[in-house]
């Protein structure tokens, strides 16, 4: 089977793949699925996932499994956030089988919940709507509770302890502004975070994305890259543009999603940095269920050689760590 690249889907990319330009140090791409039903998907009248974000329908599970065994064909890895409530479900089977293919599965809170809420009814939908299950709580103990529950649920479920932490949803500014946060994290056991989403232009919905908007987001992929905090806690932000962004928001088609990813991607290589893909199944089961997506990513690294690598985001904190000695 050809590869799939830019040139056989009719995407043009200002990058050249040649030896010509070797970059300083080796690329490294990150897959990562946030394992949570969406908003909007399957249909967009559904709004109830707000409030059931771990009760993953079939669907979403299949499509997670499979993606991970078509990574694992390329030599690839996919590294997965799993929300808490994810392992109340009767069988999980399925994410047994993906961990058990070698891909790492980070925590990303029991119920989806808001780190940087201020008031204890904004950390998630679930509680505005059942708020005795709050008790008495602070934000702070709803948020920390969340986490320590997940981690507690993936070592009797799973058998396996988190593989680093996602928060739900992303800030420009990650945790810059919440030391507190910082220091929680680092005490409930976590070396590394992705919690900063960079800021970039959005087409108008239903719109084809202009050269702006690419541009746009390729700058914003600049500002994606991992750094420590000065709590020692390793931040390793989300790439743009997620498919929430594209798909949901701005009602890309795919062609203009591949088109993104590999303008990335290609960048990404050229100057040896880090691009963390962020999707979630619930939605590419829907915009992207022949997985063209995944196979891009693994072809365009596969064809790169030795310049850059498929990881899981430990191991792009590894390398943030070792540079700091």
């Amino acid at each position: 089977m050809a590869a799939l690249t830019a040139s056989t889907l009719g995407i043009r990319t200002p990058f050249a793949r040649s030896a010509d330009h070797p970059s300083q140090k080796k690329a490294q791409i990150a897959i990562t699925f946030d394992l949570e039903m969406s908003r909007q998907y399957p249909q967009r009248k559904i709004l109830e996932w707000d409030f059931q974000k771990g009760n993953l329908n079939q669907e979403t599970k299949d499509y997670s499994l499979k993606a991970a065994e078509i990574a694992k064909e390329s030599g690839g890895t996919i590294h997965f956030f799993c929300v808490g409530r994810v392992l109340e479900q009767k069988n999980v089977s399925w994410l047994k089988k993906i961990s058990k293919l070698g891909h790492p599965v980070g925590n990303h809170t029991y119920d989806h919940v808001n780190v940087w809420a201020t008031q204890p009814q904004q950390t998630q939908f679930r509680f505005q709507r059942s708020p005795w299950l709050l008790g008495d709580k602070s934000t702070e103990q709803i948020i920390r509770q969340n986490i320590r529950m997940t981690t507690e649920a993936m070592k009797q479920r799973l058998e396996i302890v988190p593989d680093g932490f996602r928060t739900p949803g992303g800030s420009s500014d990650g945790l810059n502004q919440r030391e507190d946060l910082q220091k929680m994290l680092l005490a409930e056991g976590f070396k590394w975070v992705s919690s900063k989403y960079p800021k970039h232009e959005y087409s108008r919905p239903k719109e084809e994305p202009t050269q702006d908007i690419f541009d746009s987001i390729l700058e914003a992929q600049q500002a994606a890259q991992p750094y420590l905090y000065p709590t020692g806690l390793i931040e390793i932000p989300m790439s743009p543009i997620s498919d929430v962004g594209a798909f949901r928001t701005s009602y890309w088609k795919l062609n203009h999603f591949l088109k993104s990813v590999e303008l990335c991607i290609e960048q990404a290589i050229e100057q040896g940095g880090v691009f963390d893909f962020l999707c979630h199944p619930s939605i590419m089961y829907v915009e992207d269920p022949k997985f063209a997506t995944i196979k891009l990513i693994c072809d365009l690294v596969n064809q790169a050689g030795d310049r850059v690598e498929i990881v899981g985001l430990s191991d792009i904190a590894k390398r943030v760590s070792k540079n700091q000695h």
